[in-house]
């Protein structure tokens, strides 16, 4: 991996051993005396190492020198992690103490034995570095010592200057015009605003804010104009000084007390526009220094700051920042042909397609643009074209200027160990939606994270890497949870190359042509499926000191993985997701330095071998997925260091391992299942495993909970920190017959879960009522209550102020929601209401009185979802519905209720004029007049679906003007009015952007989709519309809808219309010319 890192691994070696356990173990073992001088030899060297990485890249000899010293340096720590784990394996081994004793003295590895062979280990590593120490003496490398990083100079950034010429700018000028007129007409009370502008190096954020500098417009709204290049160093007197040039005053040899105070002087009171250019600053008191300086302009005056980093614009930021984007593909490719063919399209029709593909890699950055280019404006031919195409920029040689040098400049700037967690990424390949969750396990299982504070939570620490990077713009795309904790991210494809550049040969992503790998690499993945009979020559042929071993999605026969496992012992992250296992080999035992273990979705896995729990540095055991595994290993409670066990949507678990709650430091655990039947095994663990997992936190589902005996649970989940819980009485298709509902209601009133819950799902509970327990339950940000089929009432939740989202769904016997009426506050924060499969259920409340009941509302919900509950009539009004209004299959009455505004409303906006998604569906109505379409101002997409006696739409339909979609199913009547341009109600729906009838495409983009003849194929009988199909489709279609009207017969006016009349008179219609076919 990058040399940058190799002082912080040297450095973790030295606290090693120096710690006082490993100095115990040492004694123990008698290699003491051995561990002190490799220790000292190892601090002497680590001591120009900071030195030697700054050096390397321009000097070859000191690169090959750190070459060396990384191989035993990497030995080393390999070394150590032996003696760690021996020492640990001894800890957990079962027995007492005399046997235990006997037992190692005839082992191989009893302490003299062992020490004697670990002793050499450590002899051989030192004096490996001695002869590499030796070698810095005998080839005069000229290394200074230094135990902490020099301060960042300022490192290839060119000075900028405030001009650009308007020509040279493309793609820009939406975000100009978008700056320009925020710095024009902004209302901030503020006198000097600060409006940063971020993105990632080479995005043209130094282009944009000269664009704006020089806009006409700003020239004249502002009394003065300055433009400073801070770059790396921020330092207060070296700006103040630019700034008082940027203005034209001339500077003699003055302190920074008398420049602050003619920089005052001259601003102060004039309306300035300030841009600080590359900012890199992160120190909140160096800023603030600045700031108080630049205070005294006159109300209307701005400083525009560009920066790379977020954190940047969130100290300096008076507003939101401005997130620069990527160029579109248009602009991206004038731009390069502006450069490649002087701004002419390319003679050769072959060229345009390759070159698009090209600048597709760029990612809308234009210094990427314009480094391709330039070096494309020398190749000719398309073949030189195509094996540019197939290459990463990390491969192909740029100036000083190019793109991957700028954005190094990034990493540059990045503490030893968040260069490493960067350049660990690029094991992901390119357009990869990374799981931050298994980003981080993998960054702790390979030691990236430094923990400085013992009581700190290591991924509470890699999530504030995770954002430091974020921030910082080498990371894109974050997705969140409903929590607001961090799912996923991608990487834009320029920084997967500088990740790829700067982790050198340390990290491979193996592809189909490639038929070996470097001896160097430490981490690969491969990014292909390999055939059966390829499996043991390619595994052969990687080198066996990998630390990463990541081959997704292949068909491994067992022997396959036996092979795997004991080729590569010093994994510390093993990924076999997906690789039609059957089993986990005992031979896994051997790869005692692994941290990482991810077998999931190995469906056909049905038990873990025992041996798994000899792997005492288990950190992560992901085994999800595998959906015949029937029980973890029985003796998973020697995996002390076991951290997170993912075994959700393992659907044939039977039952949890017993001594499961001495695992004190799990924090993860996705599943626990109930044993149905307790006799089935000695080794069964009860849900009371879980009182001693003080640190588990995040999301827990327990299963069977129907099965409980007698309800007798005693787990206090009130210790437990989760956010989300998850109840399943019984597993889905489970006969309900040995479940009893009493017991169901005492085990769950025993489960009360901590108070900070955020969540709460409940499926196929069997009592007749939910614990009192729920109303207290004041965090809860999300209900989903499913399948409970026996409840007839709910408990309580208008109260859970932080409610935003309730579900409830197949709840048989259910009739009120509430039972008796609402407290004082009614539901304060509810966005989400979605009520499904409830065939009882009548009202929200029962004990409803009419003068308070209008006065229920829910203030701020933004989508009600209502299926099949046919008998519901009333619901509290939502006034501020602004997302998605669904009704399938529920009474007119709830509709009329729904749609008729109340009296007491001293709104004056009209109801649901924010509305953007209605569907209707399964209703039994003739017209949609009544319920006020013309409010939906704000409708963008309409649903009709299997309203078949619905006979026209409204003539409304003409004033939603922002209405964009419509979907019409299963509506007969009002399909042949709506099926092409010539039928009754097209003038209504014209202007709406795609139009689908009955799963065909009408309108798509705004443009008819049917020709003429498409068009005019349609027979038009009186009230009938056929569309000319197959013709057998077109006869039954017509006989199965004339069936549904009066008595109709036929008569003949073309060929067509009489062959069409003689097919629907063998089904039993007369034939007259009461009914003309037009073709």
């Amino acid at each position: 991996m990058a040399e940058e890192v190799l002082f912080n691994i040297a450095g973790d070696i030295i606290k090693k051993l120096g710690s006082g356990v490993l100095q115990q173990i040492g004694l123990w073992w008698g290699v003491n005396d051995e561990l002190e001088k490799l220790k000292s030899t190892l601090t002497t060297i680590q001591a120009v190492l900071l030195d030697a990485e700054e050096k390397s890249a321009l000097n070859n000899q000191v690169k090959l020198w750190l070459g060396k010293l990384k191989e035993v340096v990497y030995d080393a720590d390999d070394l150590l992690d032996d003696f760690s784990t021996e020492a640990l394996r001894r800890q957990v081994m079962g027995g007492n103490k005399v046997s235990k004793e006997v037992c190692l003295f005839f082992s191989p590895s009893n302490r003299i034995v062992y020490g004697y062979k670990v002793g050499h280990k450590i002899k051989a590593i030192r004096e490996r570095l001695d002869a590499i120490a030796k070698d810095r003496q005998d080839y005069p490398l000229d290394l200074l010592e230094r135990f902490r990083e020099a301060p960042l100079l300022s490192r290839g950034r060119d000075q900028t200057i405030s001009y650009v010429g308007e020509e040279e700018v493309i793609g820009r000028e939406d975000d100009r015009k978008a700056i320009v007129d925020l710095l024009l007409h902004s209302t901030t009370e503020d006198n000097v605003s600060v409006f940063p502008i971020v993105g990632m190096g080479g995005l043209g954020k130094t282009t944009l804010a000269q664009y704006v500098y020089n806009d006409e417009k700003v020239k004249t709204h502002f009394d003065l104009k300055l433009w400073v290049c801070v770059s790396d160093v921020f330092d207060l007197k070296v700006i103040v000084e630019k700034t008082l040039k940027s203005i034209g005053k001339e500077l003699g040899n003055f302190e920074l007390d008398q420049l602050q105070a003619r920089l005052r002087n001259e601003i102060s009171g004039k309306k300035y526009c300030l841009v600080l250019d590359d900012v890199w600053n992160e120190d909140l008191k160096k800023w603030l220094d600045l700031k108080v300086i630049l205070m005294c302009g006159a109300r209307g005056s701005w400083i525009l700051v560009t920066t790379r980093s977020e954190m940047v614009a969130k100290i300096t930021g008076t507003l939101p920042h401005y997130p620069l984007e990527g160029l579109a593909l248009d602009k991206s490719w004038s731009l390069f042909k502006k450069i490649v063919f002087k701004g002419e399209e390319p003679k050769s029709p072959n060229v345009k397609p390759i070159g698009e593909q090209i600048i597709k890699k760029c990612g809308g950055v234009p210094l990427a643009i314009k480094t391709i280019a330039s070096i494309l404006y020398f190749k000719e031919t398309e073949g030189e074209w195509l094996r540019f195409l197939q290459d990463d920029l990390s491969n192909i040689a740029q100036n000083e200027n190019g793109i991957l040098p700028t954005l190094k400049l990034s990493y540059d700037h990045l503490s030893p160990h968040l260069k490493y967690c960067f350049a660990y990424c690029a094991l992901f390949p390119k357009n990869y939606e990374i799981d931050v969750k298994t980003l981080i396990h993998q960054w702790i299982a390979h030691g990236f994270i430094e923990l400085s504070n013992k009581s700190a939570c290591i991924e509470d620490i890699g999530i504030e890497y995770f954002m430091d990077l974020c921030w910082r713009s080498f990371f894109q795309n974050v997705k969140r949870d409903g929590f607001g904790h961090i799912q996923s991210c991608t990487m834009h494809d320029l920084m997967h190359d500088l990740a790829t550049l700067v982790a050198g040969k340390e990290i491979s992503i193996m592809n189909s042509k490639e038929k070996s790998v470097d001896e160097r690499v430490r981490h690969l993945k491969l990014d292909f499926r390999l055939d059966s009979s390829d499996i043991i020559p390619v595994v052969l042929s990687i080198p066996k000191k990998l630390r990463s071993f990541i081959l997704p999605h292949q068909e491994f026969y067992d022997h396959d993985a036996i092979r795997i496992f004991s080729n590569f012992k010093q994994l510390r992250v093993c990924g076999m997701q997906d690789c039609r296992m059957t089993e986990v080999s005992s031979s896994i035992e051997s790869l005692k330095h692994l941290r990482y273990l991810d077998v999931s979705k190995n469906s056909e896995i049905k038990a873990l071998s025992n041996s798994i729990t000899n792997l005492q540095n288990l950190q992560v055991l992901n085994v999800s997925g595998c959906q015949y595994l029937k029980e973890l290993p029985e003796d998973i409670k020697n995996l002390s260091n076991l951290r997170h066990l993912y075994c959700h949507n393992c659907y044939s678990l039977t039952h949890m391992p017993r001594g499961l709650g001495q695992l004190t430091s799990l924090q993860t655990l996705t599943w626990f299942v109930v044993a149905k039947d307790s006799s089935i095994s000695k080794n069964v663990g009860g849900l009371d495993e879980l009182n001693s997992l003080y640190n588990l936190n995040g999301s827990l589902q327990i299963r069977n909970l129907g099965f409980v005996k007698n309800g007798k649970v005693n787990p206090n989940l009130e210790k437990l920190l989760l956010q989300s819980l998850v109840l399943v009485s019984s597993r889905y298709g489970d006969a309900r017959g040995d479940v009893n509902g009493d017991s169901e209601e005492m085990a769950l009133q025993n489960l009360r879960p901590n108070s900070n819950l955020k969540e709460l799902k409940v499926y196929q509970y069997g009592g007749r009522s939910f614990p009192s327990w729920l109303s207290s339950l004041t965090n809860l940000v999300h209900i989903l209550l499913v399948r409970c089929s026996s409840c007839k009432h709910l408990p309580a939740m208008d109260q859970i102020c932080s409610l935003r989202k309730l579900e409830i769904g197949g709840l048989d016997d259910l009739e009120y929601i509430e039972i008796e009426g609402q407290g004082t506050s009614f539901f304060p924060s509810l966005k989400y209401l979605i009520i499904k499969y409830c065939p009882k259920l009548m009202g929200w409340q029962k004990k409803r009185d009419d003068s308070t009941a209008k006065l229920a509302q829910f203030t701020f919900l933004s989508q009600f979802i209502c299926h099949n509950c046919p008998k519901l009539s009333w619901i509290p009004q939502f006034p501020s519905l602004n997302e998605a209004l669904e009704l399938n299959n529920v009474s007119l009455q709830l509709v009329q209720e729904i749609f008729t505004p109340s009296i007491s409303s001293s709104s004056t906006v009209p109801p649901f004029s924010q509305l953007k998604t209605l569907m209707f569906s399964q209703l039994a109505v003739e017209s949609l007049q009544p319920y006020g379409l013309q409010n939906l101002t704000s409708l963008e997409k309409l649903t009709i679906f299997d309203c078949r006696d619905l006979k026209s739409l409204p003539q409304e339909m003409r004033s939603l003007t922002s209405l964009r979609k419509l979907h019409i199913y299963g509506c007969p009547i009002l399909r042949r009015r709506c099926a092409n341009k010539y039928c009754e109600d097209w003038p209504l729906v014209s202007h709406i952007s795609y139009i689908n009838v009955q799963a065909r495409i009408i309108q798509l983009e705004g443009h008819y989709q049917l020709d003429d003849n498409e068009s005019s194929n349609f027979v038009s009988c009186g009230e009938v519309t056929i569309v000319r199909f197959n013709f057998d489709s077109v006869v039954n279609e017509i006989s199965n809808l004339l069936k549904a009207l009066p008595p109709v017969v036929i008569s003949h006016v073309l060929r067509e219309a009489n062959a069409v009349a003689d097919s629907l008179a063998k089904e039993g219609l007369a034939r007259n010319s009461d009914l003309v076919a037009t073709l």
